[in-house]
């Protein structure tokens, strides 16, 4: 599948229309975001049932400011629209394809009452 570019126009919807959704918050002068951008593109052709989305931090700065991205790259993680990880820095392909299974594997009834809980 092919990695998914999100700006403030295609992000909502991106999000609501995909079950999960791993996206990549980086910036284009980033060395370990181009040193981490072949890793994310090999996983999003060998995992199935994930969207894979990049937000390029310089273009979309508001995206940037309203999940509070102070390090990049970021890792997001949402399922069934609701943002069930988030943690800067990159990751190995094993360690993102395993990071995406346990994904999968989430009892979203319990992530929808820790919510409303809040």
């Amino acid at each position: 599948m092919a990695v998914l570019d999100l700006t403030q126009s295609n992000f909502e919807e991106t999000i609501a229309n995909n079950d999960i959704v791993i996206v990549d918050f980086w910036a284009p002068w980033c060395g370990p975001c181009l040193q981490f951008a072949p890793t994310f593109k090999a996983s999003s052709e060998t995992v199935d049932g994930v969207a894979f989305a990049k937000v390029n931090t310089e273009d979309e700065i508001s995206l940037g400011a309203h999940f509070n991205i102070r390090s990049i790259p970021t890792l997001m993680i949402f399922r069934e629209g609701i943002g069930i990880f988030s943690q800067p820095g990159s990751v190995s392909g094993k360690d993102l394809e395993d990071l995406l299974e346990k994904a999968k594997t989430i009892d979203m009834e319990e992530v929808r009452k820790e919510v409303e809980a809040k």
